[in-house]
């Protein structure tokens, strides 16, 4: 493979640009540091490249993954040989997953970091508290919120802990799906509010709301109104003189010297050269799957079992996130139409079932939202005819008469569930793809099938006239929601990543996606993983480059 010349030093490398890695670049360069981020994916410019298009989104893959590029293979168990899957295959260029997302960004909840403390050792699972508490993490959720322009109405959630600032815009209108949830939970007698979205509904930094269409989730928005760190995070890096961006450049390894400390990283670039680039600091921010898998493939004389690995641990409590939902149909001859394609993709949601119920049979919970079915080519519908005038009439009659109401699966974390090196199967550089283990916690299951039967009752509620369940079978990797493979702790020997998401192991690396949840909480982890990102690299910034250290106590 061609050599290119060695690149200057720089202060930090950023690894993956995506939700937490556009906010680490955001807060080093803004700092002042002199910043370089990797991206293996293009630079897309959202005007141009993004469109309501849903063959080119959804059924060609536009901002997937090329599964022959970068394949993922899945096995359920140890002794199961793992075949090739589109595991939750989230996007790989700039801006990452948030160039794809509906943006639903609610707050994690005071209970979430502390698991172990209140449900004790769960046979079977590896529940450990997180070495903050939601006090430490939420200046950073409000800094987030207000520099995305997160919309929602604060105290409108009567479960939402305690929050410094309210929302800088407005909360999106109802639909009409979301209409019905209302009605039903106002029926039912529980708490229901709009889900806070990363969506400017009034001007915000330059960024103007646009007419609303549910054909924003899973596509590109082209209009700058739904919050992507592709357009406001990353240019704002660009803006300060101290972040260069290199794009459809793949991280093969993390050097280290002789001292076992990082050194910078080698990278294929556009032209299939190999390079190092060296800095002081490295953040790895690729998702929590391939994070791992960087990590594991970085060995050496001084870390043979991968980088910042002598717990063992790199790779292992994986958690996903399955998403599990109940749809509803309503009658065509007797109800009014829910045109599930306007508006947004969804609208009211609940945290009334999110802490451990008496009898429920399971601990923990998930927030739950309504939503549409709706595309008009691959709309959700179990059980949907796939051809002829079965398919038409199936459409005609509930394309407009549908909606889902899902759940966020608060999975439990397990040891044996983990990220680890296929022996076999390569990528298109030659080197093995992430492999995953999963087998679901009994409370994964018994939550799925308690909450999804409490969904179709809603919806029943609501309206509906005929309910579908979709249960928990075997993780299929269906959200792109990745959390755990290099959990903080406060124990080397337990965990990968300190306080600060900096490895136990190695001084100068850090973690500051998903990877280091050590559970993976009920609600939508992007902001979470932001402000906890924003956290570390504030700490990289005003602590540890500083030559200083510091320790949070928690009770």
């Amino acid at each position: 493979m061609a050599h290119s010349s060695k690149p200057e030093p720089v202060d930090a490398i950023v690894v993956g640009l995506g939700a937490t890695g556009g906010t680490a670049v955001k807060v080093l360069a803004e700092a002042g540091m002199k910043v370089v981020g990797f991206d293996r994916g293009p630079w897309l410019r959202a005007h141009e490249h993004y469109s309501g298009d849903e063959v080119k989104y959804v059924n060609r893959n536009y901002l997937w993954p090329d599964p022959k590029l970068f394949p993922r293979t899945l096995r359920h168990d140890e002794n199961s040989v793992a075949e090739v899957f589109p595991f939750s295959p989230t996007p790989q260029l700039v801006g990452g997953g948030t160039n794809h997302w509906a943006g639903w960004v609610p707050r994690p909840r005071e209970s979430d970091f502390i698991q172990r403390s209140l449900h004790g050792d769960l046979p079977g699972a590896s529940l450990a508290d997180w070495p903050i508490r939601y006090e430490h993490l939420e200046p950073y959720l409000t800094k987030v919120e207000w520099e995305f322009g997160v919309s929602g109405v604060a105290g409108a959630d009567k479960y939402e802990p305690f929050r410094s600032r309210p929302y800088p815009s407005e909360p999106l209108r109802p639909t009409r799906f979301g209409r019905r949830f209302y009605d039903a939970a106002k029926k039912m007698g529980f708490n229901a509010f709009p889900i806070p979205h990363a969506m400017v509904t009034n001007r915000h930094k330059g960024r103007d709301p646009f007419n609303k269409t549910s054909f924003w989730n899973q596509y590109g928005d082209p209009s700058g109104a739904r919050s992507n760190t592709l357009t406001t995070f990353i240019p704002e890096a660009v803006a300060t003189g101290n972040f260069e961006l290199r794009s459809e450049c793949f991280v093969r390894e993390i050097k280290v010297g002789k001292d076992g400390r990082a050194t910078g990283v080698v990278y294929i670039d556009p032209e299939g050269r190999e390079v190092e680039q060296d800095a002081k600091v490295v953040v790895l921010s690729l998702g929590a799957i391939e994070s791992a898998r960087l990590m594991l493939m970085s060995r050496s004389a001084t870390h043979p079992d991968g980088l910042a690995n002598s717990s063992g641990l790199v790779g292992k409590n994986a958690t996903f996130h399955e998403y599990v939902f109940a749809v509803g149909l309503f009658d065509k001859e007797v109800d009014d139409p829910l045109y599930g394609w306007a508006g947004n993709y969804i609208s009211g949601g609940t945290f009334e079932f999110y802490e451990t119920g008496k009898d429920r049979g399971h601990i923990g919970g998930c927030l739950i939202s309504a939503s549409q079915t709706v595309h008009p080519v691959n709309w959700v519908f179990p059980g949907r005819p796939s051809w002829g005038s079965a398919l038409k009439d199936a459409d005609r009659d509930y394309f407009n008469y549908a909606m889902k109401i899902g759940a966020i699966l608060h999975d439990m974390p397990r040891e044996s569930n983990r990220v680890d090196l296929d022996p076999t199967v390569k990528d298109a550089w030659g080197l093995p793809v992430a492999r995953i283990t999963h087998q679901p916690h009994e409370n994964d299951v018994r939550m799925s099938k308690w909450q999804v039967d409490k969904n179709a009752e809603i919806l029943e509620v609501a309206g509906a006239r005929k309910t579908v369940p979709v249960y928990l079978d075997r993780m299929t990797g269906n959200t792109c929601h990745q959390h755990g493979t290099a959990r903080m702790g406060n124990d080397p020997t337990k965990s990968v990543l300190n306080e600060w998401c900096q490895t136990h192991d190695i001084d100068n690396l850090f973690v500051v996606d998903g990877a280091g949840f050590p559970t993976s909480t009920g609600v939508n982890p992007t902001l979470t993983m932001m402000a906890n990102a924003w956290r570390a690299c504030e700490y990289i910034v005003e602590t540890y480059a500083k030559g200083r250290e510091e320790h949070i106590k928690v009770a």
